[in-house]
């Protein structure tokens, strides 16, 4: 039986039929009216409606950028969307006649990646959404762990630099703050205004605007050869194998997948990732090392791995 994904962002509604396989068989999309919280519910029954127009479905999933409740039915916060405590499960279902299963974005796009993506022949698993921020989620044994607030794989604040780089969320050197897109876009526009010369392709690159500096610039700059920008992900990735690392001592995932889009870098990111994390690991040696991988269910991963956590409960 098909089931309807819903991927809310801060700017986009994605909504998709996805089979028992993963794939999407239809989509549709509504712009996020980010500040006001019953239109972003109508805007999500209204794409549902169009779904179904054409498509038998069981139950729809809904995959958001915020903080979920354990009840997997209450949005508790957002930072980029108006909801507060807002229980969406129970008003979208009034409204569709459809049961709803709510779950935090990284949540669902990971568990995408453990059913149909770079982690499904793994029990075991933690992956890290490297995009503007960074997200995490984690599966052990099989099964997508919450927590018992619904706060579990939120790896972006594990302190990693003490009095380190300030993060949004109020604190001093969280992850974040070094493996993540923004972290890298505010690397690389300092440099390029440095005096070091090996950052001066890149600013070229920019028309001598540092400003006009972003994640795609680096990361193409980077598989040109730009020996400034292969030193910018390599830096990027090494946080991000000394934070894996960290959490491989209490987690001790089989495999670690990186998604978001920072990934599209490939190996000029991983391979350093793999280098630090390898360096850094606990017991080295007498224990095996978690694979790294880059995720495969793209942009459609949200849609899929929330639609297919809405069927398992149907």
């Amino acid at each position: 039986m098909h089931s309807i994904g819903v991927d809310i962002g801060g700017t986009k509604i994605a909504a998709g039929v996805v089979d028992e396989e993963g794939r999407i068989v239809a989509s549709t999309r509504r712009v996020t009216p980010a500040t006001d919280q019953d239109l972003i519910q109508s805007a999500v029954v209204d794409a549902v409606h169009e779904l179904r127009e054409d498509h038998e479905v069981a139950a729809v999933g809904i995959g958001a950028a915020g903080f979920v409740g354990a009840d997997r039915r209450t949005i508790v916060f957002a930072a980029n969307l108006a909801w507060r405590d807002a229980a969406i499960a129970d008003d979208i279902e009034g409204r569709i006649d459809l049961p709803v299963v709510v779950e935090n974005d990284a949540n669902a796009a990971g568990w995408a990646e453990f059913r149909f993506g770079a982690a499904q022949d793994a029990s075991d698993m933690l992956m890290l959404t490297v995009g503007t921020g960074l997200g995490g989620a984690l599966v052990l044994d099989g099964r997508l762990v919450r927590g018992s607030g619904g706060f579990a794989g939120e790896v972006a604040h594990m302190n990693l630099v003490p009095e380190g780089q300030w993060c949004g969320c109020g604190r001093r050197g969280c992850l974040e703050q070094y493996t993540s897109g923004t972290a890298l876009v505010r690397a690389a526009r300092a440099r390029a205004v440095s005096s070091e010369p090996l950052y001066a392709p890149l600013l070229k690159r920019a028309g001598g605007d540092a400003s006009a500096i972003d994640g795609p610039m680096v990361t193409h700059a980077a598989q040109e050869g730009d020996e400034g920008a292969l030193a910018l992900l390599a830096e990027l990735g090494h946080w991000l194998g000394y934070g894996a690392a960290s959490l491989s001592a209490v987690l001790d995932p089989e495999i670690f997948v990186v998604g978001g889009g920072v990934s599209s870098a490939g190996d000029l990111l991983l391979d350093p990732a793999r280098t630090a994390y390898a360096s850094e690991l606990v017991a080295r040696g007498h224990r095996p090392l978690a694979r790294f991988a880059v995720a495969r269910t793209g942009n459609g991963a949200g849609m899929i791995g929330a639609a297919d956590l809405a069927r398992q409960d149907a």
